[in-house]
């Protein structure tokens, strides 16, 4: 059967001529249909307004790197590290650091290292020079219309970002009293050095305008004197008080498996990409060129440690081939965001040389025992870091920062301010860290007994083992 349209037009136009007027009432339509929707529909203006998707997406993809830092990337490398019946104590220790200090940062660790209330803006130094307050307790202003203030993310992503670095921070402490410390003492110790050491540190170099580094016109990308050089001194402190493991130094303990650590060691690399490229908060070119001298940095200092070993030893080994990668990535983490291809590989180059001559020589000359090189790595590559920072920022040197911006106009009045920032770092840390290492001995005693050291720590402290044999 065929069909055929009946009705006449009336106005004289043909059916042909009208089509482009009904067209274009229904595309009027459509458009205060979608405009009525947005009104109803959309998010608030200001949620609308400040968000940028990409740098989100890019944000959240670096929060679950630094994560990755932690477990697997530092578990697996401590752990291939120590003796195979301390394997999975270490292990437990990073993983129990994780679920702590995520647990903490909700509470009350994110309000005291970012809560700034605008008294923190004030000419004169006063308590927000140097902690947060306690408006951000258990995160009770988060929503999920909530973007951090200077920001183009959700202030939710922001807070998680800055947990990972909570978490590793502490988790690289371990690496000094491996082997021998009680887990009671590790969690004790762990939980007021995050509210006491971390919270304040992270404050006074990351919460902005008014906080103590700021005054000062200290670079601190991501994390130089936060991460490495408190978790460096921290850890110090904590294997000289201690003491030395059962028969070190006269007894050999080498790692018992490598592979183990070689692949931890890549982790970590991989991930420290989201450590320092996402501390720029967005997806541009700062965390581009960050990104960059991440990677330069890391392999001069593989290169420069290897390089070292051959001619010292006639042959390199896979374990100062990661250990000079990873004092790479300490050193260039402060710089990241300032320094440009020069002073990465400078950077890198010292690295590798000064880190070296810590985990060995100075090791050595001391005494202590640290057992994983936390100090050696962190705490020197972090106060070399910090210190070149102030160099290679410059333009002059390849760096982002016109000299008129740095500290005191010049590069020597940037230097002074990185070493005040590094000066301030190891005062205040060793001297808290001192007095909770204190506390923590006398509440429940910092160091397992000889018996259960002999035993291993995966049996005495866990009832358990790493490996079935």
């Amino acid at each position: 059967m065929k069909f055929t349209h009946q009705k006449k037009p009336t106005d004289g136009k043909s059916n042909l001529e009208s089509v482009p007027q009904r067209a274009s009432v229904w595309r009027i339509k459509y458009l205060a249909a979608t405009a009525l929707a947005g009104v109803f529909l959309w998010p608030s203006s200001a949620y609308a307004e400040g968000l940028d998707t990409g740098d989100t997406a890019w944000m959240l993809v670096a929060t679950v790197l630094v994560l990755f830092m932690t477990i697997p990337g530092l578990s697996l490398f401590y752990a291939g590290l120590v003796r195979s019946k301390n394997v999975l104590s270490v292990l437990m220790q990073c993983f129990a650091i994780t679920a702590l200090a995520s647990v903490l940062w909700m509470v009350v660790g994110y309000s005291l290292a970012f809560n700034a209330p605008e008294a923190q803006a004030s000419e004169s130094m006063n308590l927000y020079t140097f902690v947060g307050g306690l408006d951000f307790v258990f995160l009770k202003h988060i929503t999920t219309e909530s973007i951090k203030a200077g920001t183009t993310i959700p202030e939710s992503v922001f807070i998680v970002f800055q947990m990972t670095f909570f978490i590793i921070t502490p988790a690289l402490i371990c690496g000094a009293y491996a082997e021998r410390m009680k887990f009671s003492a590790v969690m004790m110790f762990t939980t007021l050095w995050l509210l006491l050491v971390y919270a304040p540190i992270c404050h006074m170099a990351w919460s902005g305008e008014g906080a103590l580094f700021h005054r000062w016109g200290v670079l601190d990308f991501a994390g130089g004197t936060v991460v490495h050089i408190n978790a460096g001194v921290a850890a110090l402190l904590t294997c000289i008080m201690v003491g030395k493991r059962k028969g070190f130094p006269q007894r050999p303990m080498p790692p018992h498996n490598l592979t183990m650590s070689v692949t931890g060691a890549g982790m970590l690399w991989v991930g420290w990409f989201g450590f320092n490229a996402g501390s720029q908060l967005s997806a541009d070119g700062v965390a581009g060129m960050a990104m960059l001298v991440t990677q330069l940095s890391s392999a001069m200092a593989a290169l420069t440690w290897m390089g070292i070993e051959w001619v010292k030893h006639g042959k390199p080994s896979a374990l100062g081939a990661v250990t000079g990668a990873v004092a790479g990535l300490v050193a260039i983490t402060p710089a990241s965001g300032s320094c440009g291809v020069p002073g990465a590989l400078v950077i890198g180059f010292a690295a590798g040389f000064v880190c070296f001559l810590g985990a060995t020589t100075i090791k050595k000359m001391g005494g202590y025992d640290d057992s994983l090189d936390a100090f050696g790595v962190h705490g020197i590559g972090g106060i070399v870091g910090a210190l070149l920072t102030g160099v290679f920022a410059a333009e002059s040197l390849g760096g982002q920062v016109p000299l008129a911006e740095l500290a005191g106009g010049s590069i020597f009045g940037q230097v002074i301010a990185q070493v005040k920032s590094i000066g301030f770092t190891i005062v205040y840390c060793g001297v808290i860290s001192f007095i909770l290492l204190k506390l923590t001995d006398a509440v429940v005693g910092l160091r397992v007994g000889e018996e259960e050291e002999s035993q291993g720590l995966d049996i005495s402290e866990h009832e358990e083992t790493g490996y079935i044999l």
